[in-house]
């Protein structure tokens, strides 16, 4: 499968953000890669675990996000992630019990990532932008780079 090459049009303008869905479609990238190569299961395995990890941080960083701005559709938000977590655990336990679904598992990060960018996560930006550029940015700024810290360091 072609490499999901990150465009402009899928940039949020929030650069943490950003930065975490680029570095999700180079997971899905290193599992096309493993795909055309014919790597071992115990190498795609590692990638696997990796991405979802990734990703599951990404999911709770936002959570985390939308949270402390007081974002009215929170708990939509976050039910959308629950419910994108409860199948992608579903397709890591068939992975465990030794199926192939790392094509199966990319193609729908792929599309999942690029839909939830486009239209959920594209509802929070104003909030977002607001809370940062607020009158306590600094106090602001700060959270956001502790939050980032506690996830992703």
């Amino acid at each position: 499968m072609p490499h999901f090459v990150w465009s402009s049009e899928y940039e949020l303008g929030i650069p943490v953000i950003d930065a975490q869905h680029k570095r999700i479609i180079e997971y899905i990238n290193r599992i096309d890669d493993v795909l055309s190569n014919d790597t071992s299961q115990e190498a795609m395995n590692a990638i696997l675990t990796n991405l979802v990890d990734y990703t599951f941080s990404h999911l709770a960083f936002e959570e985390a996000m939308l949270e402390e701005i007081g974002y009215e559709d929170f708990h939509g938000h976050q039910l959308t992630h629950k419910t994108f977590t409860r199948l992608i655990e579903n397709l890591c336990h068939r992975a465990r019990q030794g199926e192939p679904v790392a094509a199966e598992l990319a193609a729908f990060l792929r599309n999942w990532l690029l839909t939830h960018i486009m239209s959920e996560d594209a509802r929070y930006v104003e909030a977002v932008h607001e809370y940062l550029l607020g009158n306590e940015a600094g106090r602001r700024r700060y959270w956001l780079h502790k939050t980032v810290t506690r996830y992703f360091q």
